[in-house]
């Protein structure tokens, strides 16, 4: 059974950053392409960015390009988000899936972006 476990997730103020963390016991990463979603309260689940087996190539939303940055870290086996100059809009519920749809998705990590 697929079991994703986020983490890192919390408050911080506008400008702020944080490093977000995915693993699992269950699944390994290495062979696979991985992917960042997040929902927003009262919007549809949104594709953030993914990182490909070996960890290129990586691609990323318009929203995030250039102040989100995907790694991963296979010896590990987890994924990282790392949130810079964090913005209101950010606010969301963030995940780690198996595809860009969001599917296999874990319970996820909130993050709150607020003053």
């Amino acid at each position: 059974e697929l079991q994703l476990v986020e983490s890192g997730g919390g408050l911080v103020q506008p400008g702020g950053s944080l490093r977000l963390s995915c693993t699992s016991s269950t699944f390994t990463f290495r062979p696979y392409a991985m992917s960042w979603v997040r929902q927003a309260p009262g919007k549809a689940l949104e594709w953030v960015g993914s990182i490909h087996s070996g960890g290129t190539p990586i691609y990323y939303a318009n929203f995030a390009k250039g102040r989100f940055t995907i790694s991963r870290d296979d010896a590990k086996n987890t994924l990282y988000l790392e949130l810079n100059n964090l913005k209101t809009a950010d606010t969301a519920i963030y995940y780690c899936a198996k595809d860009s749809f969001g599917n296999g998705r874990g319970q996820g990590t909130q993050v709150t972006v607020s003053s």
